[in-house]
């Protein structure tokens, strides 16, 4: 051996023979004779005439275990390649990829077999990839050139390209070379058939049962991708011949022969031998197969004999086809048409494209740019390579092509590619990007694409939405529990699409027809049923659509141009509208993972934005269901509420639009939805978190009271527990919040049963943590809520939250008269739990990662002494700690509820001048919702108020509250603008209870309640109906009835619509004043000195009233602005001349019965004639009014006392006391017809 190696041995030094002799021992190649020195001639042949030895200096020999394990950069190795070479290959695409990483090189050497299976797959079925293997591993390759010879030969691959992930292959950039070249392969001369007499045999096929096998040969005119379906793995290739249209079809699918899928080339000419005819039972088309014997040729003509038909061999109809050759896309629109049958077919688009990879766009769905240009669709293939090579900066060639433009409206023309088209790799990527695998098994994109049968422009909208999906809640979700959320979710959204539902996709006949069927050809444009936007862009499109059509600015400039100052800004500073599902088009549906906030409300959330919620039961019980929390819903019915608060300094309704009378907008944008009416997507796995130590410096953070434990009345402590609320919740465990930590599978938790009592809503309380001492001047109070609450058992151990619930609910029955008071203070984190708390509900609570059993003694404290809990008896008080968990168990029977003995009262009960309560709780429908300035007068308020209220706190809100709609009694509450932010759904329309409000009784004796403290709301039902700014439409109307009746029994809160004639008018009053302190203006000046007003803006102000009767009683009717205009029957042109002279002169008075007004003078002819008008039967006629009673004065005329009045009955006088009249407010006024 050292003789004949002698000469080699001097060229290298020697080392490196070493070196090769102990690689190859390692990888075990196993040639015979001589094997490193047969290894150093492929190194020879490959570098050249030079010395190898010089070549290869700095070069080391790798294993593939070495390389799948060691190399974690993408890299190229290129032995024979010059830098020059290398300079343009990484230069040539640097244009369209300017930002990318070049390949970084190594200097290794990489010998292996080539061969079609890997060592552990060999009993499953061969997909026709190809690897590399050496004794140490098998790694996966693409090649862009293939000999079906060199499968089972050793190799020297001189130029290659490594790609690092967790699949793992290599890019072959030049042909392989042998170790050991084969001997020269001797070529018998075979007799062929070429494709325009095969194509007769095809046709023949029940006369030509004889031929058992036969050769074919001809020009690769078309080539399929390897696809496998019903356990097989097959491709097509077309045989085209050389001087006509005439096309064979050829089937492969034995398992050795797919690898051909490799060496075929386009235009290239090949002899398959032993080929067999038969026919495709689903599409009855007769094709050539392959047989075990087969083998593919290069088309040599000294190397063949054709053969010819018999005679009598019938000649049936060719098939032509097309010889398209490629173009570039902007000259796409001169490419002729393919021949056509003389059968029907579809107009198509078709074309041939060679381009770069610029971007994968999306792997799993097929999306590839090409040119930064167009879209490759690759999704209606099969690629059961996973794409390997498909790199930004490698270049592809695509035939037959479908050109589709306008498939998407905001992407650009898009090349699908489906099973009749070919897609070749012709370069691989010098850039160092990984490979992004394109599966089409177990691919939620595929398999929508299949079972729908969707269309380009819909599988483009399909892949839009679940990009979208997976952007929101990718980060929620794991991937797997995601795909499966996933296709629940879009499955019924395909389901809908109004589709021509064509028979399932036939492969057979879209791979060999022509022209053939597939779903690229259905190009109709996508008309999505319905749109899921994330809440980042759901926002500018619901304020976009408020303010161009549902913005209360506009609505009240189209219903009325004249406006009390006072009333116009009121009523602007609290706006609101509704928008539905179909309120946007395509219909909306939402999508977003329930959570619970820290500010005491629930919100549906995607990755990048919230949106607040309210969610009711159809059946009016509060919302309670905790096993909600994390869970991923899909609601299509809902109403997505938008509430604009402003600070208004309009005078008219010409200013909504002056961004100087409109400040400081802050809209509130939440949906309202029926729990019934959403659907769970995904439901998180059941677990608890692991919480921080709960008892570590808990003197820190153990709150204590400060002062007066409520920011309202002071009287309220005493009667706090007065009255409780039934409410009905039903709750479960809730998911933790992203900071928390995950569970420990062996963690203990102690819990312990409590029943709710009573429960108090969210205000800033003086809490302070004992840390913290005095709080500061200025400085706001703490956000909480608290709870009465009693224990109904002692603590427990459990290992998991179902382990203990057996146990828990049992322990319902045991319940006796010992039970402990606790007040639960609810902050900062645990303020989450806020919706979920309801009376007479049981709930466990939970301390996470604690097994001490005293755990909740240790936690509480004394109350301090004359808080609300030694009112009731109470001993402990218990701050709950952020990490504790809530698990509703059950509601009380009310049979043993301790709070049977409390009930609620009717509205009408309320109003009793004999009810003497203090704190209340009743039920009703919220009929109009108002501004009204702050019964406490001005309040300071904090910086952090100031950013949490969105109204001043100058402000008060009225609602007025009915116990059914149409129901004649009312009652008002007022809240307080600073529990404002915490009060979502509080909406005319709304069926809503309180509880422990407190009854007042005004000075004009009418009965009122506040909204204090120790009061609680709850929204039960949402309006019915979509809410419009017109809050009088929810009132109900009473029509048919006469004077007499409203005299008898006035009604309260219902509209009253009669026909009355005008008997006259007592006064008309008209003035100009200021839009802001109602001074008068003359000639837009202050009649008076008025320095602290700052407005220069007047409006008019005109007043009226007029006395009516229809037979059975009269009436004093007060009207103002238009409805006087409509009383004096003056055209828009005769009332604009007066609002002039109103404006010049400041004011006029006009009383008729008392003659000239005090702003009368002669010359005066506009207040002649109107003073002359109102005695004029143009406005003493018969009318239709519309009114409601003036409540202000109603309560003192019923205690005021009886006028003596004198009646006359034919010639007899009577005197009789009666009750004085009730002044009407008009509302509206129409003529009688």
């Amino acid at each position: 051996m050292e003789e004949a190696s002698s000469p080699e041995r001097e060229c290298s030094g020697g080392p490196f023979l070493q070196v090769l002799e102990q690689h190859w021992a390692r990888v075990g190649f196993g040639l015979d004779g001589r094997p490193a020195e047969a290894a150093w001639r492929c190194l020879g042949r490959a570098l050249g005439p030079a010395c190898p030895g010089d070549l290869l200096s700095g070069y080391s020999l790798v294993s593939i275990s070495d390389l799948q394990s060691q190399q974690r950069e993408p890299c190229c190795s290129l032995l024979t390649w010059s830098s020059e070479k290398f300079n343009k290959w990484v230069h040539q695409n640097e244009g369209l990829l300017p930002n990318q990483k070049v390949l970084q090189q190594t200097n290794l050497i990489l010998f292996g077999y080539l061969t079609n299976e890997r060592p552990e797959e060999k009993d499953k079925w061969v997909d026709g990839s190809l690897y590399v293997r050496d004794n140490t591993g098998t790694l996966p390759c693409e090649l862009l050139h293939f000999q079906p010879d060199w499968l089972g030969c050793l190799f020297l691959f001189p130029s290659w390209v490594f790609i690092p992930q967790r699949e793992q292959y290599v890019e072959i950039l030049e042909d392989p070379i042998p170790v050991i070249p084969g001997p020269e392969k001797t070529i018998n001369i075979v007799p062929v058939f070429y494709p325009e007499s095969a194509v007769q045999l095809l046709n023949a096929r029940p006369r030509c049962e004889q031929l058992v096998k036969l050769n074919v040969a001809g020009e690769l005119f078309r080539l399929s991708n390897i696809l496998y379906m019903h356990h097989k793995a097959f491709f097509f290739l077309f045989l085209k011949c050389f001087h006509s249209a005439a096309c064979v079809p050829i089937l492969v699918q034995k398992a050795p022969h797919l690898v051909w899928r490799h060496a075929l080339q386009l235009g290239h000419r090949y002899i398959l031998t032993d080929l067999k005819i038969s026919c495709l039972k689903a599409s009855k088309i007769n094709v050539f197969i392959t047989s075990s014997s087969s083998n593919l040729r290069l088309y040599c003509v000294e190397q063949v004999t054709e053969q010819f038909l018999d005679n009598a061999t019938e000649r049936d109809l060719v098939v032509p086809i097309s010889s398209m050759t490629s173009v570039q896309p902007n000259t796409m629109l001169e490419v002729k048409e393919k021949e056509k049958i003389a059968v029907p077919c579809m107009k198509s688009r078709m074309m041939s494209y060679t381009g770069i990879i610029t971007r994968v766009l999306n792997a799993q769905a097929g999306l590839i740019e090409l040119d930064s240009k167009f879209i490759l669709c690759l999704a209606y293939q099969q690629l059961l390579n996973c794409g390997r090579g498909l790199r930004p900066g490698a270049c592809i060639e695509l035939q037959d092509i479908h050109f589709v433009e306008n498939a998407v409206a905001t992407s650009p023309s898009i090349l699908g590619a489906c099973l009749h088209s070919t897609v070749v790799l012709k370069s691989f990527s010098a850039y160092s990007t990984l490979h992004q695998p394109i599966t089409s098994f177990g691919n939620l994109y595929i398999r929508l694409l299949l079972r729908y049968n969707l269309s380009l422009p819909y599988y483009l909208w399909l892949v839009s939405l679940l990009e979208t999906f997976q952007q929101r809640f990718g980060c929620f979700i794991p991937f797997q529990q995601a795909q499966s959320a996933a296709e629940k979710f879009i499955g019924p959204v395909l389901e809908c699409l109004v589709l021509s539902r064509k028979q399932e996709r036939n492969v057979h006949l879209e791979i060999l027809a022509e022209p053939h069927p597939c779903p690229i050809e259905q190009n109709q444009s996508p008309e999505p049923p319905c749109q899921i936007p994330p809440f980042s862009m759901l926002y500018p499109m619901i304020e976009k659509h408020y303010q161009e059509s549902l913005s209360p600015l506009h609505q009240q400039s189209s219903t009325s141009e004249h406006h009390n100052t006072q009333e116009l800004n009121d009523r602007l500073d609290w706006s609101c509208c509704s928008l539905s599902a179909e309120s946007f088009h395509p219909r909306m549906v939402l999508l977003g993972m329930l959570e619970c906030s820290r500010r005491g409300f629930l919100k549906l959330q995607d990755k990048r934005k919230t949106l607040p919620c309210v969610i009711f039961h159809k059946d009016g019980r509060p919302f309670a269901e905790t096993s909600l929390i994390g869970c991923l819903l899909q609601v299509e019915i809902f109403q997505l509420i938008i509430e604009q608060f402003c600070q208004c300094n309009v005078s008219s309704c010409q200013q909504l639009e002056t961004p100087k009378h409109v400040k400081n907008k802050k809209p509130r944008i939440y949906v309202q939805f029926f729990f019934e009416d959403a659907k769970i997507i995904h439901t998180p796995e059941k677990g608890v978190p692991r919480g921080s130590t709960l008892l570590e410096n808990r003197n820190a953070e153990s709150p204590t009271i400060k002062g007066n434990t409520f920011s309202g009345e002071k009287d309220n402590d005493t009667s706090a527990a007065e009255h409780r609320s039934s409410d009905v919740l039903n709750t479960e465990r809730t998911k933790p919040e992203a900071s928390m930590p995950e569970p420990s599978v062996d963690s203990s938790y102690v819990s312990r049963l409590f029943l709710v009592t009573q429960k108090e809503g969210l205000s800033r309380r003086n809490y302070l943590p004992r840390s913290e001492g005095n709080r500061e001047d200025g400085q706001a109070a703490p956000l909480c809520f608290q709870v009465i609450v009693q224990w109904m058992s002692k603590p427990e151990l459990c290992k998991s939250l179902v382990e203990n619930v057996g146990h828990t609910i049992s322990a319902v029955e045991r319940t006796n008269k010992d039970h402990t008071n606790v007040l639960l203070l609810f902050q900062r984190k645990s303020l989450r739990w806020f919706t979920f708390l309801h009376p007479d509900h049981m709930y466990q609570l939970i301390i996470p990662e604690c097994s001490d059993l005293a755990v909740f003694d240790k936690l509480c404290s004394s109350p301090t002494p004359g808080s609300l809990l030694n009112s009731l008896n109470g001993s402990l008080f218990l701050p709950v700690p952020d990490a504790a968990l809530l698990h509703h168990m059950s509601q009380i029977p009310q049979t043993v509820s301790p709070m049977m003995e409390q009930k609620f009262f009717s509205i009408e009960e309320i109003l009793s001048d004999r009810f003497t309560g203090s704190l209340v709780s009743f039920s009703g429908e919220v009929v109009e919702r108002h501004l009204c300035k702050s019964l406490a007068g001005r309040k300071s308020r904090t910086d952090t108020q100031q950013k949490a209220s969105p109204l001043s706190l100058d402000y008060t809100v009225k609602l007025s509250i009915a116990p059914a709609p149409a129901s004649p009694v009312w009652l008002d509450v007022y809240i307080e603008a600073s529990f404002l932010p915490y009060l979502l759904g509080v909406l005319p329309g709304a069926k809503i209870t309180f509880q422990n409000v407190q009854r007042k009784i005004s000075r004009f004796s009418n009965v009122y309640c506040t909204y204090v403290a120790s009061s609680c709301m709850c929204i039960l039902t949402p309006p019915l109906n979509n809410l419009s700014y017109r809050y009088p439409d929810l009132t109900p109307v009473l029509s048919g009835i006469h004077l007499y009746n409203v005299a008898l029994q006035p009604p309260t809160l219902c509209q009253v619509k009669v026909t009355c004639h005008v008997t006259c008018v007592l006064f008309l009053s008209l003035r100009w004043t200021c839009s802001i302190c109602n001074s008068v203006f003359i000639e837009g000046r202050w009649s008076q000195n008025h320095s602290a007003c700052l407005s220069h803006t007047g409006v008019s102000n005109v007043n009226a009233k007029i006395l009516v009767e229809d037979g059975t009683s009269e009436f004093a009717v007060l009207c103002k602005n238009q409805q006087v205009q409509k009383i004096l029957s003056l055209s828009p042109k005769e009332w604009s001349v007066i609002e002039r002279h109103i404006q010049s002169k400041g004011s006029i008075y006009i009383q008729p019965s008392q003659g000239a007004g005090r702003s009368e003078e002669p010359e005066d002819i506009v207040t002649w004639y109107l003073r002359s008008l109102c005695r004029s039967p143009l406005v003493c006629r018969t009318i239709q009014l519309t009114f409601k009673l003036d409540r202000k004065f109603s309560k003192i005329q019923e205690a005021g006392p009886r006028q003596l009045r004198r009646f006359c009955l034919n010639e007899l006088e009577f005197l009789s006391h009666e009750r004085a009249a009730c002044n009407l407010l008009c509302l509206n006024i129409q003529e009688d017809t």
